[in-house]
This record gives C-alpha cells, structure tokens and sequence, in this order.
C-alpha cells in the first residue's frame, strides 16, 4: 500500500502537507500547483485514504451528474467554469465517485441519465422550467455558482454584488472618479431577462448612492472578449472619457485592453481598467489586470460536500457563500496606504 511518505517524497513536500491536502483542509497554506500535484501523484501511485475509501461509499453517492448552464465551447473559452468543474471533478475523483458530464443543449436533460445518478450538480444559471425538471428527477440536487429564487435548495456561490462595492469602493479610493461598466444582460431560451446581470445592477445602485450615475457610462453586450472589446471603443470614443471602466469578467477585460491599446490609450493613466474572476491570464497581461478573484474550485469542492451532507441525512437546506477577494495590480492607480490605528 502506498504511504503518505512515499508521496511527500515524489512531490516534495512533507507528510503532513500532503495528508492535509488529501483531506482537503482549506486551512493549509499551499500553492495550487502543488495542491494539485499532490492530488495527482496520489492518484497516480493510486493511493486512497481512508476518508476516499469510507465516506461517499457509506453514504451511498457513487455517480454525480454536472448539469452545466453552457455549451461545451462556451465554457472552453472562459477559464473560471473550467475551474469551477476541475473543482467539483477533483473532489470527486477523491472520493471515488463517478462524474458525468451534461452540457447545455436546446431540449432539457434526459430524465434517466439525471434518475441513474445519486445526485445532480448544476453549474450555473438555470431558468424556473430547468430547475423544476431537475428536482422532479433527482431529490439530490445542488446549485454551484447559482442560487435559485427559493430557499429550498441547496446552493453555493460568491455574493457577486458584494464583490462589485469592493471593488468599485476600492477604486475610489484609489482616486478613480468616472468609472464606467462594461457588462451583459442574462438571456435564457432566447428571452432577455428583466434585471441586467447582478455585477450591473450593484453598479448602478452604487453611482446613483454616491450621486455620480451616468447612465450612457454603463453599456451592456456580449460576455465575450469580442463584447468587451466593442462595449470599450463606445464607451472610450467620446471627448469626456471615464478614468476608469470595471467589466464584468476578465474575457471582456482582455477585449478592452485591445481597444484601449488600438486607440492609443496607456493603462492605467488615461484608462484604468478592472474586472472579475481571476483567471489565470490576469496577472501575466500588460499591465497586470486588477481584478475580484472568484473561488472557482472551492465552489466546486463545498457544491460535492454540500451533496454528502444531504446524502448522510441533512434535511434543512443549506445556502454557502464563499468570500472574494481583490487581486491589485498594475491596470489601476495605486491604493493610497492605510492609515495607522
């Protein structure tokens, strides 16, 4: 059988680390390479602690079905899903349990393949029709990135409207004054929804409390780079510029950096620019973007406990809601220091 020393030695690290990161302790202080390094070489050398082996087998969860709000290419081009599923699909594998993967298509997900799971993983978004045909076909059911309007599933996700006044907050502070939003408005089955997404709303009720709300210096579009790109060039064209935008995640931060370089413009002196999700390309584009890191993996990771506690017996539903943070960087001005206590 192969031993935790036997793994600590081919990754590097002691024992204890790798125990810790086997057991999925959130309290370690770890690299996320070597995390995942040490997940890997343990599967690799086929080791399975005793928490892998016992616990999903006891309480019965052996398949989980990922019912995904994308399509295949959708989620391909936007790293923070693929970490959200690299999250749900690791712990899995942890634990010994089959995934099986359903994407978004145009007809709802087959009713026997979400009956043949012991529980149904939804990532993302889904309209009142979806979420209904789920529940009907599996009582086990856990919303990641998404909280349906009831409070009678459970669901885990960031308080995306939170994170918006943070980051707005911060950038004033820093001494941004016109700050524009570049984001989209969520469309399912084709049908606009009648709120723009939840990072624009915090956005306008932000402006309109500090008195400063533009209404032609919040644009919404496509959630692609493409949609940044072209939200930017609109909003940066007039004479009376904003110093600063803020879009709605890093694939459109990358369109704009384009069209901020294409028109001539330096980042961050004529143009600050901030976004959500972290993505690994952030920290490495020119300038390094500012940007609100979303724990994509953790989600994924607490939506498969959330599912064993409801497979051990927890009646009462449970909503988490995981913290963000900002990552500051070089696409806006310096944070002024903080004052002493």
């Amino acid at each position: 059988m192969v031993t935790l020393k036997e793994i600590a030695k081919a990754v590097g690290v002691s024992p204890a680390t790798v125990s810790r990161v086997l057991n999925f302790d959130q309290t370690l202080s770890v690299t996320a390479k070597t995390r995942q390094a040490i997940i890997e070489t343990a599967e690799a050398m086929k080791y399975e602690t005793p928490r892998a082996r016992n616990r999903a087998y006891q309480q019965g969860l052996s398949k989980v079905a990922l019912v995904h709000y994308l399509r295949p290419d959708q989620e391909l081009v936007d790293p923070y899903y693929v970490g959200l599923r690299l999250g749900i699909e690791t712990r899995c594998q942890a634990l010994k349990i089959e995934t099986i993967k359903v994407y978004h298509t145009d007809s709802l997900p087959e009713a026997s393949l979400l009956r043949s799971a012991s529980g149904i993983i939804a990532i993302g978004r889904h309209d009142d029709n979806e979420i209904a045909w789920l529940r009907k076909h599996n009582r086990n059911l856990v919303f990641a990135d998404f909280s349906p309007p009831t409070d009678e599933i459970d669901s885990v996700e960031s308080d995306l409207m939170l994170a918006t006044r943070k980051l707005l907050q911060s950038l004033w502070q820093a001494g941004h004054r016109r700050i524009a939003f570049a984001g989209w408005v969520d469309v399912y089955d084709g049908v606009a929804a009648k709120l723009p997404e939840r990072r624009c709303r915090a956005y306008i009720e932000w402006a309109k409390e500090k008195g400063v709300f533009e209404e032609h210096l919040c644009l919404t579009g496509s959630k692609t780079e493409e949609g940044g790109y072209k939200l930017t060039r609109q909003l940066l064209s007039g004479t009376d510029r904003p110093d600063a935008l803020v879009t709605a995640n890093d694939n459109m931060a990358v369109g704009a950096y384009r069209a901020a370089h294409e028109m001539g413009l330096r980042i961050p002196d004529d143009i600050a620019i901030a976004s959500f999700n972290d993505i690994s390309v952030a920290q490495f584009m020119n300038p390094p973007l500012t940007t609100v890191h979303l724990a994509a993996e953790e989600i994924g990771e607490n939506a498969v406990e959330l599912l064993l506690e409801r497979m051990s017996g927890r009646e009462l539903p449970k909503r988490v809601t995981l913290a963000t943070s900002l990552r500051w960087r070089g696409s806006t001005r310096p944070l002024p220091p903080e004052s002493p206590n």
